[in-house]
């Protein structure tokens, strides 16, 4: 048998392996070349980067604590821009900013209309110190609200609230001084392209059974629908950020059908009134927000619809005007009542206000 000489040492044997178009012996296969940990492909030893080959180590890192590997868009990082896997940054009991996915066991707070709320807020870093800061002025008396990366954030997180009733969030949850120190950081809310405001609605206040909690989910969609030139005043949002983060479905003769065509659509959860969730129902159309004011006035905007929707029928709420709606909205709620006006949708002259941050 024809020996081959080795391209690399000069060696010759029979048993010579081509790599990429070079014949070389099995010393040098072994010595000289080899296998990306993660994709497996063989490579050249001087052109590995680590122990991945180039294209790996581009796009994946390792987790700071445990080591293993991970692609790098689902790496989670800290303020030091240390990278994370999920489950180490989950585990770390000291850590302010909890991964996206986290979901802590709920704490109810009042009874009635629980509203959970997801305030998002940029500009300001991704800071566990600001973080930690945030949390101890809200949860001083009670663990109340808990604070999560979101990958729609240039620089920020999001403030997530355990259930509450309204009143609960207007008497026990310390919100002016929670928004006083995250314009004193500078955090911005309103005044950016990327934050939110989203309110989460207990399925379980619109009956207890499914068919009935349906027909009040179908009355609040049919409200949004039907009075959407004045929801999106309200919301503040422009009409590119609504189509992006809140579109809405379309509006059908009753509150039936237009539920039943909003489920049929599927367009996932980023709708006006997102369906997808099995505990609750999310409004999401609010464009986010550091002023107290307006703040307040949205949770009560959504816990008088919400009301309203439970104690009427679908032939009252298919009848009822903007003007209807106002007319009706009790008298405490004075946020709202101020909002309205603030934006010229209420049924008396307009006020002026302070500017959104």
């Amino acid at each position: 048998m024809e020996l081959t000489t080795c391209a690399l040492c000069g060696c010759e044997e029979n048993d010579i392996h081509e790599f990429e178009d070079t014949p070389i012996c099995t010393n040098c296969y072994e010595s000289e070349t080899m296998s990306c940990v993660h994709c497996d492909r063989r490579i050249w030893v001087e052109d590995a980067d680590s122990d991945m080959c180039p294209s790996c180590y581009e796009n994946h890192t390792h987790c700071h604590e445990c080591n293993i590997l991970i692609h790098c868009g689902d790496a989670l990082y800290c303020d030091d821009d240390i990278p994370y896997c999920h489950a180490c940054y989950e585990n770390s009991n000291d850590r302010a900013i909890k991964s996206y996915s986290y979901r802590p066991e709920p704490i109810f707070y009042g009874s009635g209309l629980f509203l959970g709320v997801e305030l998002e807020v940029d500009e300001g870093g991704e800071c566990s110190d600001n973080a930690e800061t945030l949390l101890n002025i809200a949860n001083a008396q009670g663990e109340k609200l808990y604070i999560k990366h979101d990958g729609s954030i240039d620089y920020g997180f999001e403030l997530v609230t355990h259930p509450m009733d309204l009143k609960s969030h207007q008497t026990i949850m310390p919100w002016r001084d929670i928004l006083s120190e995250c314009v004193e950081m500078g955090y911005l809310s309103h005044q950016t392209s990327t934050c939110g405001l989203h309110i989460h609605c207990d399925r379980k206040a619109f009956g207890n059974e499914i068919t009935v909690q349906e027909e009040v989910i179908a009355r609040i969609l049919f409200f949004v629908e039907t009075h959407w030139n004045e929801m999106l005043r309200f919301s503040r949002r422009t009409e590119n950020q609504i189509n992006r983060w809140a579109r809405r479905y379309g509006l059908k003769g009753t509150p039936a059908e237009t539920y039943k065509d909003a489920k049929d659509k599927r367009y996932g959860r980023y709708v006006c009134v997102n369906l997808e969730n099995y505990d609750t129902v999310e409004i999401r159309i609010f464009r986010g927000t550091l002023r107290y004011e307006t703040l307040m006035a949205a949770f009560q905007l959504v816990d008088e619809i919400c009301h309203m929707a439970i104690g009427m029928n679908d032939a009252d709420f298919q009848g009822m005007s903007w003007s209807d709606f106002v007319s009706k909205i009790s008298g405490d709620k004075q946020e709202l009542i101020d909002y309205l006006k603030i934006r010229r949708l209420y049924i008396n002259e307009p006020v002026e206000s302070e500017e959104d941050i």
